[in-house]
């Protein structure tokens, strides 16, 4: 089929080199200026380089949405649209232009976690498995029918990081499978369940700092999730910002105020975390390794010198 593919960052870079070594041939290539956000600058293959490096002609664009675009695609008569990563809305007269519609390549199992930053906020809420799934695009994001849909297990110490390249390594099968059935001829695929459907927001600033009162499973989760080259989650101690990079739930049960830094437990140190907390019911999160306002990296055994304080939400 003639392909054109829209995409950005490392999965579109995934996406069109499993187009680029398949027999699909294509004819061209829609992806985003480079970005300062957070963000987008991790995992960021450049798509457009990709592309140039195998004579695909490349348009560069925010938003999908002016005329020049709209006739250089009917210019291209694509078969199919493919898209991955795609970060804005592609509209109906886009989306309907090929013979068979467009399939969008999203990195998690639909019908859960539409929308942005799914693998971690999946790890955040505990969940047993991530993946990527391959849907026809209709007029809800990351809503229309499954074509082709593949699992990995989450591990008991899996980071987002982890998880990225378990997904990642999913995309090529996933698109190429997906665009064998289309290419076969097949029309009908998987409803999603729409009473399963969750969609989430893009990750910022307020969604890595630390709040004691939820539980320490869910702070150990959110430490794996904000993992290196992501931002970090953050706490304040004495009033200077404090990054948590490892952690573990503590083996011995804690009560009190949350937020207290209370007690080391073999390579931490133990903060007392949860809403109910002061029934003593609670584990505490064993901090191990902590980051200073000033960059410095060190064990969190050698950060707090003594017990006794607290870790807060704000300064």
């Amino acid at each position: 089929m003639r392909v054109v593919m829209f995409g950005y960052q490392t999965w579109g870079h995934r996406t069109l080199k499993a187009l680029l070594d398949s027999e699909h041939d294509v004819v061209m290539v829609v992806t985003h200026p480079k970005s300062e956000h957070a963000y987008e600058k991790i995992w960021s293959d450049s798509v457009a380089e990709l592309a140039e490096e195998h004579g695909v002609p490349v348009v560069i664009r925010n938003r999908p949405d002016d005329e020049e675009l709209f006739q250089r695609l009917k210019e291209a008569d694509p078969d199919i649209i493919v898209a991955n990563n795609w970060r804005t809305w592609i509209p109906p007269r886009i989306y309907t232009l090929p013979k068979h519609g467009t399939l969008n390549i999203h990195d998690s199992l639909l019908p859960k976690y539409a929308g942005f930053s799914p693998l971690i906020w999946a790890l955040v809420n505990g969940e047993p498995e991530v993946g990527v799934t391959a849907h026809m695009m209709d007029e809800v994001l990351d809503a229309g029918d499954i074509v082709d849909q593949r699992a990995v297990t989450v591990g008991p110490t899996d980071t987002t990081t982890d998880l990225f390249h378990k997904t990642v390594d999913l995309i090529a099968p996933v698109t190429i499978g997906a665009l064998a059935r289309i290419a076969a001829g097949e029309t009908e695929f998987t409803k999603q369940d729409r009473s399963q459907a969750s969609f989430f927001h893009k990750r910022a600033e307020e969604d890595i700092r630390i709040n004691w009162d939820w539980p320490a499973e869910v702070l150990e989760r959110l430490i794996r999730a904000q993992s290196a080259p992501y931002p970090a989650a953050f706490t304040f101690h004495k009033g200077k910002r404090l990054e948590v990079l490892t952690a573990a739930v503590s083996e011995g049960l804690y009560g009190g105020t949350p937020g207290r830094v209370f007690y080391r437990e073999g390579d931490g140190v133990v903060i007392v975390a949860g809403a109910d907390a002061r029934t003593g019911r609670n584990h505490g999160l064993a901090i191990t390794r902590v980051r200073t306002e000033d960059g410095r990296e060190l064990p969190a055994t050698e950060y707090f010198t003594s017990m006794g304080g607290y870790l807060t939400v704000r300064p």
